[in-house]
């Protein structure tokens, strides 16, 4: 008798507990509020009407490229910036990413206002334009840009000798400044001498002032032979 009225005390309490509990969810089920949007309604109007009715020579003025160099960039450089829909917020399409990145580098503009005028958060606008230079970098920087072998670069000196009269030579090499905000740490390494916070970009380029070489990313305040001597330059040269 005592084990069967404990059987029966654990039945009570366990549908108790049953019931307790569905009682609790169905009372917040009645009472839940709807979930907040934390995302800013933003409007990317001028992405959606108005760049579809650009003519060849406003993409060339505006984009720095040609409508169809673009759509080039948008199928070589899909597969790595291509993102899905999460449950959180629909992702930025690739073409307008590449918009975003081109503008910023086109204009320099600041990130607020590309964020206003693609309707795009100004966090947004920055991982765009790093994550598209990352991309051209690793899939179109080598197929593009790739180091002369031995016949192009005889190639190179022979139009160079007879178009500028220099002979043995394969490009003019020469650095830039790109201005930037003063960095937190090390600020005064990248003080040049122009009196202004840097980095330091050194390109070469052909006797036909085609880029073959690209090295940038040290401080502005060192000096132009030590980028040279840092850069991928040297070490090939050496070797031939």
């Amino acid at each position: 008798m005592t084990a069967m009225f404990h059987r029966r005390m654990a039945d009570d309490d366990e549908r108790f507990h049953a019931l307790r509990t569905a009682m609790i969810c169905k009372y917040y089920g009645t009472r839940r509020v709807p979930r907040s949007l934390w995302v800013n309604n933003r409007t990317s109007a001028w992405w959606e009407n108005v760049v579809p009715t650009y003519t060849d020579v406003q993409w060339i003025q505006d984009f720095r490229m040609s409508k169809h160099s673009f759509q080039y960039l948008c199928s070589r450089l899909e597969a790595t910036l291509g993102r899905s829909d999460t449950n959180f917020r629909e992702c930025v399409p690739v073409a307008k990413k590449i918009a975003i990145a081109l503008w910023k580098l086109a204009t320099n503009s600041e990130y607020r206002t590309i964020s206003h005028l693609f309707g795009v958060g100004r966090s947004t606008v920055c991982y765009c334009v790093q994550e598209f230079c990352s991309s051209v970098v690793s899939i179109l920087l080598p197929e593009f840009m790739p180091w002369p072998n031995a016949e192009k670069l005889e190639e190179m000196a022979l139009y160079f000798e007879r178009r500028w009269g220099v002979p043995q030579c394969v490009g003019a090499v020469d650095g830039s400044h790109i201005p930037i905000l003063r960095p937190e740490e090390y600020h005064n390494e990248y003080f040049n001498r122009k009196g202004w916070h840097s980095v330091i970009l050194q390109g070469v380029v052909d006797g036909r002032g085609l880029f073959w070489n690209v090295f940038v990313g040290l401080p502005g305040s060192m000096h132009d032979s030590r980028v040279f001597s840092l850069s991928s330059l040297p070490t090939p040269c050496k070797d031939g």
